[in-house]
């Protein structure tokens, strides 16, 4: 069975986006938040191998939903997608703890390799 994956953006496109890449390779869909709060609550329920969290969101952003998912579980797997021009929001959201970042609009292998790389680093750990 496949690596569980929760997709985080308040975009239904950009979700439905990620969700036919990884589950194209493999992956399988957790579960699917279109805000930070959702996020947060799916992550303490299902307990995905990796979250992809949107930085930009209604009522709680991918920033503080990583805080907040990092305080649930100090090991989580959060990769951070942005879109071009948030470099400084990027830097917030590793020093929040996330583990990568992508930018958009996406490039299937990028996304990939993003999550090949977290979720490969986690296993050594």
């Amino acid at each position: 069975m496949g690596k569980k994956i929760l997709v985080v953006d308040d975009a239904a496109f950009m979700r439905m986006m990620i969700k036919n890449i990884i589950t194209k390779n493999g992956y399988e869909v957790a579960g699917e938040a279109e805000n930070g709060k959702e996020a947060v609550k799916m992550y303490a329920e299902l307990k995905p191998d990796l979250v992809t969290m949107d930085i930009t969101m209604p009522e709680m952003d991918g920033i503080d939903a990583v805080k907040a998912i990092r305080a649930i579980d100090p090991n989580a797997n959060i990769i951070m997608c942005s879109a071009m021009g948030q470099q400084a929001m990027v830097m917030d959201a590793i020093q929040a703890g996330a583990k990568d970042f992508i930018v958009k609009p996406f490039q299937q292998d990028r996304i990939l390799q993003a999550i090949e790389r977290v979720l490969s680093r986690s296993a050594r750990a």
